[in-house]
């Protein structure tokens, strides 16, 4: 991928994987490019994890940039899979990640991977391990952009439903 080693343009500005976890419940707006409200996609995983996709959008620099929140909607604690990492050596030596992530353009019969750092690291939210019940955690990943032609992909998460999105931009 020429576009990996960008020099990290765009690091400072996508959550860590020090990102806080809300358990108030409530749906306050969350500032991820302000699409809170726009639902794309609600995935169910295992041992009552959700996934709700806000936003799939293409940027300039060739890249699909995916928001969404992680939610425990069971009615307790639970470990975030390690499946969600996927199975690549090299992301996981860097710890829990979504790094298993991927978008599957049916037209162009491609599959898109999570993009990494010159160290390895996946573009996605790390660090995390386990949720509390009602507790949620906004999450992101980063693939290199389909064909400018393809608005919809299918989303594909380890331990979860696939689901098609529109990428918008």
């Amino acid at each position: 991928m020429a576009g990996c080693g960008s020099g990290g343009d765009d690091d400072g500005n996508k959550p860590e994987a020090s990102a806080s976890a809300t358990t108030d419940g409530q749906s306050d707006p969350s500032p991820q490019e302000g699409q809170a409200d726009e639902l794309l996609a609600e995935l169910k995983g295992s041992d009552g994890l959700l996934l709700q996709i806000t936003s799939a959008q293409r940027d300039s620099g060739g890249f699909v940039t995916v928001n969404g929140t992680m939610k425990n909607d069971g009615d307790k604690s639970t470990s975030v899979p390690s499946a969600l990492s996927g199975n690549e050596t090299e992301i996981t030596r860097n710890g829990r990640s979504l790094g298993g992530a991927t978008l599957v353009d049916s037209k162009s019969k491609k599959r898109y991977y999570v993009l990494r750092d010159t160290d390895g690291r996946p573009l996605t939210t790390t660090g995390f391990s386990s949720l509390k019940a009602g507790e949620s955690l906004a999450v992101f990943m980063q693939f290199p952009s389909p064909p400018t032609d393809t608005a919809e992909v299918t989303f594909q998460l380890p331990t979860f439903a696939a689901a098609t999105i529109q990428i918008s931009g």
